[in-house]
């Protein structure tokens, strides 16, 4: 899993990382077996999407149909989500695209045995972050956005590299955003951070004698170590899968059932529900 940088119209925003190696490759992402070619990367070309945007304010109890028309000069962040785990950011001018399915569909290299098609993006060029490591990404306004991988779980066999966890900071620090797409974290890391804005699924799938992704009373207790103040639930298992691993993959907990416990342990704590392509936006004033 990587973060990526979009190039849109004539913008020209430079990527600066801290610290880079020329053999960082491709062979994990937060989906687990994928193959180089499905790896996460920096983007050049995305078109803009076509839909109304939502706003929400830290402070101020927001109307969810508010149609945002300028730019505002505070910081905010614009969550699009892009089905299963992938996500396009807008901040400050900048574009970061999390983890999309670059080509096909998302199969782990066996697609006999599953099967799950979205959205397909293309011209894409490749930047890591490994855990551990920040980068800044420099606007459209001079302004850096900040990024910072966390160590996720390893999804495969043990000699694989952890899945990413982001933290992401705006350009005047007035909004951070935590992201990972499995609900798994360590949490000695993650008691020493905050984040207003939390991404996160709060809906089991669950192999056998498996998790496969967490959430529920683990998105609960994720919330409540950030202090979040917006927690955005995912829905990676709302796919349309096929194969024999699909047929046994089970779901446990509702979105419901999630903002009542949430509701018990972080009472001020806003749920911010999304559809898929359509923008909503969270700022910080």
């Amino acid at each position: 899993m990587a973060t990526l940088k979009c190039h849109r119209l004539s913008l020209n925003k430079t990527f600066h990382p801290i610290r880079t190696s020329p053999f960082y490759h491709p062979v994990s992402s937060s989906a687990g077996f994928i193959p180089k070619s499905l790896a996460t990367s920096i983007c050049t070309p995305f078109h803009r999407l076509n839909a109304k945007i939502s706003k929400l304010s830290c402070t101020v109890s927001a109307d969810n149909n508010a149609v945002v028309s300028n730019f505002s000069v505070t910081d905010a962040f614009k969550l699009t989500y892009l089905e299963g785990n992938s996500w396009l950011w807008s901040v400050s001018g900048a574009n970061i695209l999390v983890d999309p399915i670059l080509v096909g569909n998302l199969d782990f290299g066996i697609p006999w045995l599953y099967d799950a098609s979205k959205k397909v993006l293309k011209n894409f060029q490749v930047i890591y972050i490994e855990p551990g490591q920040s980068s800044e990404i420099e606007t459209s306004y001079g302004s850096k956005v900040r990024i910072k991988a966390t160590e996720g779980p390893v999804l495969g066999p043990p000699w694989q590299r952890p899945e990413n966890g982001y933290l992401v900071t705006s350009p005047q620090v007035q909004l951070s955003l935590y992201y990972e797409p499995h609900c798994v974290y360590n949490q000695s890391f993650i008691e020493k951070e905050r984040a207003d804005i939390v991404i996160t699924p709060v809906i089991k799938q669950l192999l056998p004698k498996f998790t496969l992704v967490s959430g529920q009373d683990d998105a609960v207790k994720l919330a409540k170590l950030l202090q979040a103040k917006f927690v955005v639930p995912m829905k990676n298992g709302d796919l349309d899968s096929k194969g024999p691993l699909a047929s046994i993959v089970q779901s446990e907990g509702t979105i419901e059932s999630f903002k009542e416990l949430l509701s018990k342990e972080l009472p001020d704590a806003k749920v911010v529900e999304l559809t898929p392509g359509v923008p909503v936006e969270i700022s910080g004033n």
